[in-house]
């Protein structure tokens, strides 16, 4: 009689293993996805930066400190870069790129400039998606999180080597109002 027992709560267990183990492997492939989905924006905004950056060059002589680190941001080889150096410089990035277009109100000529206009609605266009991104990327992960840090299933992720995933959260600089002086 007790080896049914046994034998029923070892199945059982069995089971709960495999079902979760699943749910890993779903959230993990959808925080994936996420990531993907923002990563194409990111890399958008990434190849119009040097563009826009030259555009501004030519009317900002005196900004070329902000223009230098956006550059020397830019300058790192994107596909090269791991998911964490992803967001770490696209962080950094998304605290300069408003100093970046707070230049085209101190230069008139900047301002009415097609190639600049053009450059800037795809930017802000940019920006939004990869607004939307982000929120979907930090949902996917918080559910994923939630799997692996939540009892019993934390047992069960650190046997099977899941771990929880980093936001992409704003850093402290960009939650500072961007002053720009000119």
């Amino acid at each position: 009689m007790w080896i049914y027992f046994v034998g029923a709560v070892l199945l059982i267990l069995v089971v709960y293993a495999l079902v979760t183990f699943n749910s890993f492997i779903k959230l993990n492939n959808m925080v994936k996805e996420a990531f993907s989905t923002m990563d194409v924006y990111l890399k958008k905004r990434w190849d119009l930066i040097p563009n826009l950056v030259e555009t501004v060059k030519g009317y900002a002589k005196q900004e070329q400190d902000t223009l230098k680190k956006v550059t020397e941001l830019r300058n790192t080889v994107y596909d090269q870069l791991s998911k964490e150096e992803k967001i770490k410089t696209n962080v950094e990035l998304s605290y300069d790129m408003p100093k970046v277009m707070a230049f085209a109100e101190a230069y008139p000529d900047l301002k009415a400039s097609e190639n600049f206009k053009d450059l800037s609605d795809k930017l802000t266009k940019i920006e939004d998606d990869i607004a939307n991104a982000r929120k979907y990327y930090n949902g996917t992960v918080r559910l994923f999180n939630n799997k692996v840090e939540m009892f019993p299933n934390n047992l069960l992720a650190k046997l099977f080597g899941f771990h929880s995933q980093l936001m992409f959260e704003a850093s402290p600089k960009e939650k500072e109002t961007v002053k720009v002086e000119l």
